[in-house]
């Protein structure tokens, strides 16, 4: 098989994927309750008042219409609109998208080579202080959750000890996160602290597999330095394990932007999430929820394949 019919075939799982999650998103977001009482309030206990707002918002159709109408609505790039202001999602969800986007993206850019840095040089370093003092940071951070780590972050840089930023994001309007680099530290950092560990982890385990392989021991025995050998010859094929993990460290940030943004007020699509499902806001729900399980399915789809192009082994089984 070649390599594109083995991306025809991950991309087609992908949206049978994404189908499934479509299902269940929709059916758990039924749960959160009757969205027009939650908009009407008191006003709710008139039965013709509920009614018209129940027609109004096409809920009294049944489940399976509303399903495929909200599908359709979704293929055509129409999310639909707010039950809160009445106003299209891409209005002003399109801004917070960006926003998330940013703040991964710079999370990414720095705690994945950084990861890879120090996980290769730990294996390098195996059973030394640098190594230990690195496995074990790294077993600490692991251990601590995105809240417990952006506090300390804010005590340290904002409260307790610095005072070089606010306490809270000032992202907003014309305030873009990459014209207030202030605002985006902590809430950055926070992510970096956050999947370092995993990706660390992950990297010495699969360097220190490949420096006990025949071919980097022949490299050895042709007198390269241990630098030349882990940097040319064991970092560059122990990524394909690693791939993976990076894929799922990606798409955890998208999950773990919800309680870093509400931490520190930024907006993004974390903390629209927060504020929509209290509202019974179900079409913005939804939306946040299918855009990441997107997210999660092209990362994963682009670490099977990265992994098959670093692999020849792998390669040569298509």
């Amino acid at each position: 098989m070649s390599i594109a019919k083995f991306i025809l075939r991950r991309v087609a799982y992908g949206l049978a994927t994404l189908f499934i999650i479509s299902v269940l998103v929709f059916l758990l977001t039924q749960l959160l309750g009757d969205p027009a009482k939650a908009i009407l309030g008191r006003e709710a206990q008139v039965e013709a008042t509920l009614a018209g707002k129940r027609a109004e918002l096409g809920l009294n159709r049944s489940a399976l219409r509303q399903y495929f109408g909200w599908l359709w609505d979704m293929l055509r790039g129409d999310p639909g609109t707010s039950y809160v202001n009445g106003v299209g999602i891409w209005s002003f969800m399109g801004e917070r998208v960006v926003n998330s986007l940013f703040l991964v993206l710079l999370a990414a850019a720095v705690s994945i080579p950084l990861s890879l840095a120090i996980g290769a040089y730990s294996a390098l370093k195996r059973d030394k202080t640098f190594d230990g003092v690195s496995s074990y940071t790294s077993l600490i951070l692991a251990a601590m959750p995105e809240f417990v780590v952006g506090t300390f972050l804010v005590l340290l840089f904002s409260v307790m000890v610095w005072h070089l930023f606010d306490a809270v994001s000032n992202v907003r309007g014309d305030t873009r996160p990459w014209n207030d680099r202030g605002a985006i530290v902590r809430p950055a950092a926070t992510l970096v602290l956050v999947v370092l560990p995993y990706v660390v982890r992950s990297t010495r385990a699969s360097v220190i597999e490949v420096l006990e392989s025949d071919y980097v021991e022949m490299a050895r025995l042709k007198g390269m330095s241990p630098r030349v050998v882990l940097w040319r010859h064991a970092l560059p094929n122990a990524l394909g394990p690693t791939l993976q993990v990076i894929a799922l460290s990606l798409a955890y940030l998208f999950g773990g932007v919800v309680v870093v943004e509400k931490l520190f007020n930024y907006p993004g699509i974390g903390s629209a999430l927060v504020e929509a499902i209290p509202a019974h806001n179900v079409p913005v729900v939804q939306f946040i929820a299918m855009f990441i399980a997107a997210v999660y399915v092209i990362c994963n789809l682009l670490a099977d394949v990265g992994t098959i192009l670093v692999t020849p082994r792998l390669r040569t089984r298509l």
